[in-house]
């Protein structure tokens, strides 16, 4: 009965309980029956679980790294006070968000508090001391708002393009994850990037949400619909490459980890450590990128506060060669180290929380299945 094979003539057939499926292939001498019996991690749990795995990731990365950029604007801000209707980048931990400086009251004037600071362990100090521990988390809410649908939509969709194209073409080799990495991060882009420039729009004129639908009209009938995409080109220069290289680096790493410590599946120290070295890894091999993008982003938003008076912004290779004439070689990989104790936490803590999660509802779903 069991996957249809028949029994020889004149015999009963036994009767075998089939086994739950496990979770990771063991042993995979023949990869298509391999992946029908044991399917890939992703396949043991729901789209939706996946989303719930990557959102509580999405949450936990963002409370652990905000304070460091809440402290290195507040920093910044100290050294170079911010102008009215400047633009300057905020990072959560999992996207780069546009803020734009205002006068007033509130979480619009977090980064400009009169305290002062002698440093980076000062900042935290007296921050938490005179302004409240939740002042380190200023600025944050509002970029939870897409950080955490947009980190879902990606995670989700990487796990399930990378089923999808192991099980099309029978093949587990590194280049999937890789292609399946640049795929989805370009999805995930492509579906955030009007939402960012609606957001700094309302940001940069305090729009109402009435007065943001004329505004938004006027402008998809003066540009087209493809204006709600300004900004889409130098993002997934960056973002596209970061998520190839960081992927398909991540399998790599978490796959030798495992067969060190003689193990089937990875444990949260082993997705914590090859997060880490991958989103390092992919954060030097991208930084190029990620200066051009920044001085791109505050550009696009510049325009949009200043939309008379501000000049038409440069082209992704244009203000690559530009950089690369006036700084060198070196004005390329500006900003290295910041980037760096930035970015490996990040990936550190999301991947591990991720697999942590989905690894949760693949044995609650195996403890719901009948006769186990």
């Amino acid at each position: 009965m069991l996957g249809g094979h028949r029994s020889p003539p004149g015999r009963d057939p036994p009767i075998i309980p089939r086994p739950a499926a496990s979770p990771r292939c063991v042993l995979q001498a023949d990869g298509a029956m391999a992946e029908k019996t044991s399917p890939s991690p992703g396949g043991a749990i729901t789209p939706l679980q996946q989303m719930l795995a990557s959102g509580t990731g999405a949450i936990l990365t963002s409370l652990f790294v905000t304070p460091l950029d809440v402290v290195k604007i507040r920093l910044q801000a100290q050294r170079t006070p911010f102008s009215k209707g400047k633009c300057f980048l905020y990072c959560n931990g999992l996207m780069d968000h546009l803020y734009v400086c205002q006068n007033g009251n509130g979480c619009t004037a977090w980064y400009k508090a009169p305290t002062r600071f002698n440093g980076t362990l000062d900042a935290f100090v007296k921050i938490t001391r005179y302004e409240g521990i939740r002042s380190l988390w200023s600025g944050l809410p509002p970029t939870l708002v897409m950080a955490v649908p947009a980190t879902a939509i990606y995670f989700t969709t990487y796990d399930q393009l990378r089923d999808y194209l192991q099980a099309q073409t029978g093949s587990r080799g590194h280049h999937i994850p890789l292609l399946a990495g640049a795929l989805a991060r370009m999805g995930a882009v492509t579906v955030i990037s009007p939402l960012e420039l609606i957001r700094t729009k309302m940001q940069s004129r305090q729009l109402s949400y009435r007065e943001l639908g004329v505004c938004i009209q006027s402008a998809v009938a003066q540009d087209g619909w493809l204006s709600l995409w300004r900004g889409w080109a130098p993002t997934v220069l960056r973002d596209v490459p970061f998520s190839a290289l960081y992927w398909f680096n991540y399998e790599l790493v978490k796959e030798w980890l495992c067969g060190k410590a003689g193990l089937d599946a990875a444990t949260f120290m082993i997705s914590f450590t090859s997060g880490a070295i991958s989103g390092t890894v992919a954060a030097v091999l991208t930084l190029p990128f990620d200066v051009v993008k920044t001085q791109r982003q505050i550009e696009l938003g510049d325009s949009e506060v200043h939309p008379v008076t501000a000049s038409k912004p440069s082209s992704t290779w244009l203000l690559l060669r530009r950089i690369r004439a006036e700084s060198g070689a070196r004005g390329l990989f500006a900003g290295f180290l910041p980037r760096v104790i930035k970015v490996a936490p990040a990936c550190a803590i999301m991947i591990s929380t991720y697999e942590f999660g989905k690894t949760f509802f693949q044995k609650l779903n195996q403890e719901r299945l009948p006769g186990l």
